[in-house]
């Protein structure tokens, strides 16, 4: 127990000294751009359901009006998988792991006890990101008289694991899968500096001045905040970027983002709570919007931290 309690401490200590560094040391200069032939994947990847350019928070409530527990698709690509969730009051969900990549949950409404094996549990309220470790047991329990409402991110190659201790029978199979008792070898992962248990967002960046940054940067997934300032939208002729080989999507934290896709209308204004979605070889161009200085954060997902955009050669890798 005095190991355990330790081991927590030097976790917990870690994490604070990382958000410390976050907030005080400076950018690093990104690497310049080289001029290369690159492959824009023509024509651009189209949307299929569920994905669409612009999920609103509005459309999605009012879809499961009148419904306590429910769960609704909104990503799904090659890579990642992501899905908004509501559960309501005194319920907790199966406890579950993941075979092979982080689950990344950002709480919305109500309150959850999050409850990490290994781990102390703590209640997260709206704004908290919370970073599961792969093939780590994990329950949500809603506290409160609220329902609690959170989005959900996995890498879409994952399967749910299900503890025997906690699930004595057999779960219903999958498309495509069986599911038998077996030993899961590979061991556990385990928070570290670059990717912390939990960030408070309102709390530690919005209120408390911690600079905003990646919360996860590790193999198949990047879940990175960004914060800025509303400017003027740039005009149309400023095409921003697109990515080879993979989709991107945003989750609008605080303010409103406004998003230009090529082939769709602009998205002028995003709320929070909404999420954007780029497909494959789109050109896009996301900035902060509403009130010029209003501060927003989008949080910019994808599947691989040192992923490749690209620039317009005029534009000099800048947008």
């Amino acid at each position: 127990m005095i190991h355990l309690t330790r081991r927590r401490a030097r976790v917990a200590a870690a994490a604070a000294a990382a958000l410390l560094l976050t907030a005080q040391a400076p950018r690093p200069a990104p690497p310049a751009p080289v001029e290369m032939w690159v492959p824009k994947k023509t024509p651009y990847a189209a949307y299929d359901s569920p994905n669409r350019p612009w999920w609103k928070l509005a459309d999605v409530l009012a879809l499961h009006r009148g419904a306590s527990d429910w769960s609704q698709p909104i990503v799904r690509n090659r890579d990642l998988v992501a899905d908004w969730h509501q559960q309501g009051a005194g319920k907790r969900t199966t406890e579950v792991a993941y075979s092979d990549n982080r689950t990344v949950i950002i709480v919305w409404g109500g309150q959850l006890r999050v409850a990490i094996a290994g781990q102390p549990s703590f209640v997260a309220s709206k704004g908290f990101e919370i970073d599961v470790p792969l093939r780590v047991p994990f329950t949500l329990e809603t506290v409160g008289d609220r329902p609690a409402l959170w989005f959900e991110i996995h890498a879409a190659a994952d399967m749910p694991l299900y503890p025997v201790a906690s699930t004595t029978e057999r779960p219903r199979d999958v498309a495509g899968f069986h599911y038998e008792r077996r030993l899961a070898a590979g061991g556990a992962g385990t928070p570290d500096e670059a990717n912390p248990l939990s960030l408070d967002y309102y709390k530690d960046v919005v209120q408390g001045g911690a600079r905003a940054t990646a919360f996860v940067a590790t193999q198949h997934l990047f879940v990175n905040n960004i914060r800025g300032r509303a400017t003027p939208t740039p005009p149309a002729s400023n095409l921003g970027h697109f990515h080879v080989g993979y989709d991107e999507f945003w989750f609008v934290m605080e303010g409103n983002v406004d998003l230009q896709i090529e082939g769709e209308p602009l998205i002028k204004a995003a709320a929070p709570g909404d999420v954007l979605i780029a497909k494959q070889g789109r050109w896009h161009r996301a900035s902060f919007g509403g009130p010029e200085g209003q501060m927003g954060t989008r949080v910019a997902v994808n599947s691989y931290p040192m992923g490749m955009h690209g620039y317009s050669v005029e534009s000099r890798g800048r947008q």
